[in-house]
């Protein structure tokens, strides 16, 4: 009776381990607050832990693993084990995608900002450059165009441009410069202070970041047509992390990634559908850019800083021509499939 005793006790401590083994806790690095741009984080969270019966779960920081600027170098040293970051904010240590950052591409929906961005993060050149810093890109974070928010008179010609103060990354800091701007990258979480304490005359961000971030109650005025381009904020995992999964636990975190997307697209769509109460609400006044004047902007800003990346990049080893060619062939190809 003794043996048979100890041998059930072996057994349901061996199931017991067993058990704790088959769990898997990530760790998920964001900031600012729970917002539309960080929905299909959350969603995705929600789907893993559903599919495995709670034997995968992720816990969601914001800014408590890391500053935003520093979330890629935390994949790479394992710090966590998911993170999110904005490809302006480093484009030294993510040079391919910041093609996607490119101003005037014409990405007309957040539909398209998805297959583009996961086209771009498939090839061969962008896997290479995020397995540097131990991270596989998972999903993007589509935004729609950008729009900047200022205070006084409206700038509503390409003119009121000159010398302008704007909080505006990558491509879209290199866009303004075009025009007699004078971009400054703070990060999203800086941009109220920056515009409160005058260190920006304007904040160039998509409509739920000028709602998260509060730009939109210090504004005087929005424009509504400028689109002058996006950012592209990728969603990665570590590597070793990632390899590390079971069968079971890489698939249901695989499945789950349109599933995310198609929920972040879905929220989104409910806030732009909103967006003209809330401008209404707040005092905004809506500025609409004249054909003529978006025109000069596209041509001091558009090619020519397309010429440019192109020659960098070249320079620099990548096959910049290919992820050019394949940001355009890919609308096409969603176009044609619409």
């Amino acid at each position: 009776m003794k043996t048979l005793t100890a041998r059930l006790l072996t057994t349901a401590l061996a199931i017991g381990f067993a058990g704790e083994a088959l769990a898997v806790e990530w760790n998920v690095s964001v900031w600012g607050k729970r917002r539309a741009f960080t929905e299909h984080v959350e969603k995705l969270a929600e789907l893993v832990s559903e599919k495995t019966g709670g034997e995968f779960t992720m816990n969601v920081s914001y800014g408590g693993l890391s500053k935003n600027r520093e979330n890629l170098d935390g994949i790479s040293i394992g710090a966590f084990e998911m993170a999110q970051f904005c490809a302006g904010y480093h484009a030294d240590k993510n040079r391919a995608i910041t093609v996607l950052e490119l101003p005037f591409i014409g990405t007309a929906n957040l539909e398209e900002e998805v297959a583009v961005s996961h086209a771009v993060y498939g090839h061969p050149a962008v896997v290479e450059e995020m397995a540097q810093w131990n991270a596989k890109m998972l999903m993007t974070s589509p935004m729609p165009q950008y729009n900047i928010v200022g205070t006084g008179e409206p700038r509503d010609e390409l003119a009121d441009f000159d010398g302008m103060r704007v909080r505006a990354t990558g491509g879209l800091g290199k866009a303004f410069s075009a025009v007699g701007g004078v971009p400054t990258s703070v990060t999203a979480t800086e941009a109220y202070q920056a515009m409160d304490s005058g260190v920006v005359d304007t904040v160039a961000f998509a409509q739920h970041a000028h709602l998260a971030f509060g730009t939109i109650n210090q504004a005087d005025w929005w424009t509504a047509n400028l689109n002058p381009g996006t950012v592209n904020c990728p969603v990665v995992v570590n590597i070793d992390a990632y390899e590390s999964l079971s069968d079971e636990h890489r698939a249901a975190l695989d499945s789950s990634v349109d599933e995310a997307i198609a929920h972040y697209l879905a929220n989104y769509g409910t806030l732009l559908e909103r967006w003209d109460s809330v401008l209404a609400e707040k005092g905004v006044t809506k500025v609409e850019i004249s054909d003529a004047e978006l025109a000069k902007f596209r041509e001091a800003a558009g090619k020519p800083i397309h010429d440019a990346w192109l020659a960098d990049m070249s320079a620099q080893g990548l096959p910049a021509q290919e992820l050019y060619d394949l940001v355009y062939k890919t609308l096409e190809d969603v176009r044609a499939g619409n």
